[in-house]
């Protein structure tokens, strides 16, 4: 007998289908079919609420704590990523902080990818050891022999990124959750960069994945938010004290937009990464290009190691690349687009490039192109891709 798809049960569902149901119920009230905007700080008592968990993040209470937008897209992620329970909070930083913030304490010691995103350098680099006594080691997530290697009997966490900002670097995901594990530590991944479908690191033993919600998952440049998703007992440690009693919650309206950004999440991804795929190779093809990073190019270290752990499934959508030239001629290039729009963030429906130069304390783990000529990082949007092309191209004729 045919197993029957119910909107209700999203483990029955294929993916598409979970980013448009999961998460959503009917509104008693109005009868509106999808949950609507509920923009309530404080939600009604029952008449007896003698018995009430004033920290409880399960039912609508206080918005601090959860309200109706935050418990549906909490929801939906926890379908997404394949976990038991998410959680929803202000920015990707505020759930990478509440992950730090919950999980240590005085006397730890947490490995950490060497090329990561810069408020993940800073927590560990600066902002924990001082402030909370807490030792970070940085190796070469690309080599799990390197991060067995500094492991210590203190180690509770190791924290990596699938695709590392902005290198590109590949983590092993598989192969430093059994490292982590066999140590008695955690694994946490940031997946901004490989968000659902492309890849779940929950099913090569992560124990949380992190997601700047403002990127991929909203998709439209228009709402900040992170989420942090895996077992139900790590997930409510983190609620309660990282959403509940340090406060960084997500607004109930760029929940809603997020929930609203994340249904289109599957025929997004599709195209952002059919282009960058088509936009990294005629960037490496083009002798006035110095270097291109992409883990779908046959060129990069880790092509092997993101073909096998994306399972086809593609390669994200981030290009980091440098014309030849010094970083006045990066500027140049830049100010010469007339589609792409120099600017941060990633994972809009627009493309974006920054131009990152040499200076800076992360960039001595960054491979020798870099730490030279700096790089430009493309996130390859949703436009045309002949007119992105034909941008990349007028663009390097106007600089050279």
């Amino acid at each position: 007998m045919t197993a029957r798809p119910d909107k209700h049960d999203p483990a029955s569902l294929a993916f598409a289908t979970q980013s448009v149901h999961a998460g959503n119920r009917i509104d008693p009230g109005s009868g509106a079919i999808r949950t609507p905007l509920v923009m309530a700080n404080s939600y009604a008592l029952p008449d007896d609420p003698s018995t009430i968990d004033w920290s409880s993040t399960d039912v609508p209470l206080y918005t601090r704590n959860s309200g109706m937008n935050q418990l549906a897209l909490q929801a939906k992620l926890a379908a997404l990523e394949g976990g038991q329970d998410a959680v929803v909070l202000a920015s990707g930083v505020a759930a990478l902080h509440a992950v730090f913030f919950t999980l240590l304490r005085t006397g730890d010691h947490v490995v950490v990818a060497d090329v990561t995103y810069e408020a993940s350098w800073r927590l560990f680099a600066e902002l924990l050891p001082a402030k909370y006594g807490i030792e970070a080691t940085f190796v070469d997530a690309s080599d799990p022999d390197a991060v067995a290697g500094a492991v210590r009997t203190n180690t509770r966490l190791v924290h990596i990124e699938t695709i590392g900002n902005p290198t590109t670097k590949v983590a092993d995901v598989a192969a430093i959750a059994r490292i982590a594990h066999a140590a008695g530590a955690l694994l946490s991944v940031d997946s901004t960069f490989t968000p659902p479908p492309l890849y779940s690191p929950l099913t090569d033993g992560a124990d949380l994945v992190i997601h700047s919600l403002t990127k991929y998952i909203n998709g439209h440049g228009d709402a900040m938010g992170g989420a942090v998703i895996g077992d139900r007992a790590l997930i409510e440690r983190i609620k309660g004290d990282a959403m509940v009693d340090v406060g960084g919650v997500i607004s109930p309206f760029n929940a809603w937009l997020i929930q609203r950004g994340s249904v289109t999440l599957p025929l997004r991804l599709r195209q952002h990464q059919e282009t960058a795929s088509h936009l990294a190779q005629v960037l490496a093809a083009d002798p006035r290009v110095a270097f291109v990073a992409y883990p779908g190019l046959d060129a990069h270290p880790q092509h092997e190691l993101a073909t096998r752990q994306f399972g086809g499934r593609g390669y994200g959508a981030m290009i980091a690349f440098a014309v030849d030239g010094d970083p006045e001629t990066q500027n140049r290039f830049v100010s010469a687009l007339r589609v792409v729009t120099s600017a941060v963030s990633l994972g809009h429906d627009e493309s974006l490039i920054v131009h990152v130069g040499t200076g800076g304390p992360r960039v001595a783990a960054y491979p020798e192109p870099f730490r030279r000529l700096g790089h430009l990082r493309f996130s390859v949007g949703l436009e045309d891709v002949g007119d992105l092309e034909a941008d990349l191209r007028a663009a390097l004729d106007a600089t050279f």
